[in-house]
């Protein structure tokens, strides 16, 4: 069995107290979320500056690396070092890796922090085959939603912060990761899930973030088959979502949701009866 990587633990203090002023002029020590750059070098090479909470970041670089399909599986992976005195994360590959080739091409995308997404992802995930066989009813995705309003964030202490969150069909949340830009919290929950050895075939995904074309292919790339948010989503966030057989719903926020693709997978409650005049 090949080991796993070797990892530092670099996190981040989240917040930071500075001082602002009210509206009568008064001073009031308030928290405001971090952001640091994160240079990435894999085998000596500079591959990307991410801006980052700088919270989970070893696990940041490792899901970024498999969200752009730069390594295909953990085993490839080394050595993860991070240093924030250089602001840096070192990666060490089991063997070299051919940059170059693997990120001549490259889409822009609408990633806060301007994300972006490296070779032909589009036609890639066409290829992934979600999991059919599995269902989620309103009534435990409502759970979710709860247990999301009452998880303790960063954002409710600075905001400036997007949240993700992977949980169970039942509704549970196995973890809870906040950055400045909603991809790095994607890709930190992509490393967490490689590291941690998490299947997503029966996972819900939640995102405080707009539904756009790029949360939709990391979705689909951890084999998530249920992308949930509290916002709106892009024309091309559902176009991609409707040809991989997705399940997305958005606006999702107490008793409420809207239903945009993959509806097979989605159980509905029986309807309250009205009350009789």
């Amino acid at each position: 069995m090949v080991p796993k990587p070797q990892l530092t633990h670099a996190a981040r203090p989240a917040t930071f107290d500075v001082e602002a002023f009210n509206e009568s002029g008064e001073m009031v020590p308030t928290a405001i979320a971090g952001e640091h750059p994160l240079t990435v070098y894999v085998d000596k090479r500079e591959l990307v500056t991410l801006m980052t909470l700088g919270h989970a970041p070893e696990a940041l670089v490792i899901g970024y690396l498999r969200n752009q399909r730069l390594v295909e599986s953990i085993d490839e992976i080394e050595s993860v070092q991070v240093d924030w005195e250089t602001d840096s994360a070192a990666v060490v590959t089991r063997s070299k890796l051919d940059l170059e080739n693997k990120t001549a091409k490259r889409t822009v995308t609408t990633g806060c922090g301007q994300g972006t997404v490296f070779g032909d992802l589009m036609e890639e995930i066409e290829n992934v085959e979600l999991n059919r066989n599995v269902s989620l009813s309103d009534e435990k995705l409502f759970v979710l939603l709860e247990k999301v309003r009452k998880h303790e964030t960063i954002y409710k202490q600075a905001g400036a912060v997007h949240g993700c969150a992977l949980a169970t069909l039942e509704g549970e949340i196995l973890m809870f990761v906040e950055d400045v830009g909603r991809h790095n919290a994607v890709d930190a929950i992509a490393g967490f899930m490689w590291l941690d050895g998490i299947d997503g075939a029966d996972k819900v995904f939640y995102t405080t973030g707009r539904l756009t074309s790029e949360m939709v292919i990391k979705c689909v790339q951890m084999r998530i088959p249920f992308l949930v948010s509290r916002s709106g989503l892009t024309q091309m966030g559902y176009s991609v979502a409707r040809k991989t057989g997705l399940t997305m719903l958005g606006r999702a926020s107490g008793r409420h949701y809207l239903l945009f693709t993959g509806k097979e997978r989605l159980v509905r409650s029986a309807p309250r009866p009205t009350a009789l005049a």
